[in-house]
């Protein structure tokens, strides 16, 4: 990024944001409340976003995955085409998540209210997808904090005193 930090607004999610993800070199951190069957182009064809992070981890690049729900019974069907993601992709659920992060190799950070859907990331048009809004930024000031929250959820610093645990299937601690 030559501007340290940019407004993402609406398309700009799709068109930047992800795009941004198939750059990754190393370490990919996602946190996001929903997540549903996404799908980005690919040449001429759209393909399923877990693709894409299958074809990451097949590189090597480490990803981890905070959601707060279980995704639906379409993520599930094309989670279950890409045998790769079942031990490379690391995943947590914690119903208390609610930030919209995406960390790309520590070095830039999205901060903003889109969630890994269609609506809210993906390839719909202006007049089908959700209004939203964020940053992308490599201002190191914010990417540490963005980084700071993320791993204090994954390590399971609050799970000891969530009253939300029943929620939760799959307790960090």
């Amino acid at each position: 990024m030559n501007n340290p930090t940019a407004y993402i607004a609406n398309s700009d999610h799709y068109s930047v944001v992800l795009e941004k993800v198939k750059q990754v070199k190393k370490l990919l951190w996602i946190g996001t409340a929903d997540l549903k069957d996404l799908y980005m182009k690919q040449g001429l064809s759209a393909v399923p976003f877990l693709r894409i992070l299958s074809g990451l981890i097949s590189r090597g690049v480490e990803i981890r995955l905070i959601h707060a729900k279980e995704p639906g019974p379409n993520f599930r069907k094309d989670f279950d085409k890409y045998p790769i993601l079942v031990n490379g992709l690391e995943r947590v659920l914690c119903p208390r998540v609610h930030f919209k992060l995406i960390i790309f190799d520590l070095e830039t950070v999205y901060i903003g209210s889109a969630n890994l859907t269609g609506a809210g990331m993906g390839m719909k048009g202006d007049y089908t997808r959700n209004f939203e809004a964020g940053i992308l930024t490599s201002d190191p000031i914010l990417v540490e904090k963005a980084i700071n929250q993320f791993d204090t959820v994954w390590i399971g610093s609050f799970c000891n005193q969530c009253r939300r645990k029943t929620f939760c299937g799959d307790r960090i601690k």
